[in-house]
């Protein structure tokens, strides 16, 4: 990719994510996701109801009369951004591929994050972690990760979701807000490593998907091929039958997926490549607060 077109793309990613940020997310990201806990703000004076545990001995020696501490939410955050980066995500048949999406998904929530002074950080992953950026503040960090978000280049195309979150469970010691974007087009079982990692963090699943993945077209004799394993086969449409059984195929996968993501506590919404994925994120912040 060219620098000048680069540069251009940051730019038009920019202006649109920052503004939803602006405009529509505001408010609505700062009270879904809180901060780590309390913070020690100040000492005063007991009131009748207030909790004795509070009781700030010290100051109530030195006084003569019970003073007790008062604690203020510590806003800020750590949010990493885990990003599914194997060759599934280059599949779209309308306006945008399903990496397209993830890429917009992932700039508007790192604007949320950075407007309320948050750290954020990425994972780049496939069946490995490919890249892990750092959490930092501020918008030259952002346009940082926007860049890598368009031109990252994969060794892999293969998908290992346990391997990507056991490594963020590891690598991330203080509590933090974890988006876990990707299609979940997975064949290996990650539920284990997902309990684990939402009982230290607060892990968020984002499923970007296209519409034919859950319904195959007629379109007579067609040959796929499996971006992740490069296996093609030739599937014909036009049979009733073919499609009914992709249809079930798709509802059995996203039956196993809610179900891995109930047991393991993990709140989650699912993004169409056609549809509009703020109404989405509307609905989960709203959800959360």
């Amino acid at each position: 990719m060219e620098t000048s077109e680069l540069l251009s793309q940051v730019r038009k990613i920019e202006i649109k994510t920052r503004g939803l940020s602006n405009n529509i997310f505001a408010g609505e990201y700062h009270s879904a996701f809180k901060g780590r806990g309390m913070a020690f703000s100040e000492v005063r004076e007991y009131q009748y109801g207030d909790d004795v545990r509070d009781i700030d001995w010290n100051v109530t020696a030195r006084f003569g009369k019970p003073f007790v501490k008062v604690y203020e939410e510590e806003r800020e955050l750590t949010v990493i951004l885990m990003v599914d980066v194997s060759g599934s995500l280059d599949f779209g048949t309308i306006n945008n591929t399903k990496r397209q999406v993830v890429t917009e998904v992932a700039a508007t929530l790192a604007f949320s994050a950075i407007q309320n002074n948050d750290k954020i950080g990425v994972i780049f992953f496939s069946d490995k972690v490919e890249k892990f950026i750092p959490p930092k503040k501020g918008r030259k960090h952002i346009l940082l990760i926007i860049r890598e978000l368009l031109t990252f280049k994969p060794e892999s195309n293969r998908t290992d979701l346990g391997q990507a979150v056991e490594f963020m469970t590891n690598a991330i010691k203080k509590r933090c807000t974890v988006f876990l974007l990707s299609d979940f087009y997975n064949q290996k079982d990650f539920q284990q490593e997902l309990m684990i990692a939402n009982r230290r963090h607060d892990v968020v699943a984002i499923q970007v998907y296209d519409q034919r993945m859950t319904e195959l077209p007629n379109v007579g004799i067609i040959k796929l091929k499996d971006a992740e394993s490069d296996e093609e086969v030739y599937v014909d449409t036009a049979s009733a039958a073919v499609r009914r059984a992709h249809h079930e195929w798709w509802i059995k996968q996203q039956g196993n997926l809610k179900n891995v993501f109930t047991k393991s506590n993990v709140d989650n919404i699912s993004v169409r490549t056609d549809e509009d994925y703020v109404k989405s994120l509307m609905n989960l912040f709203r959800r959360r607060s």
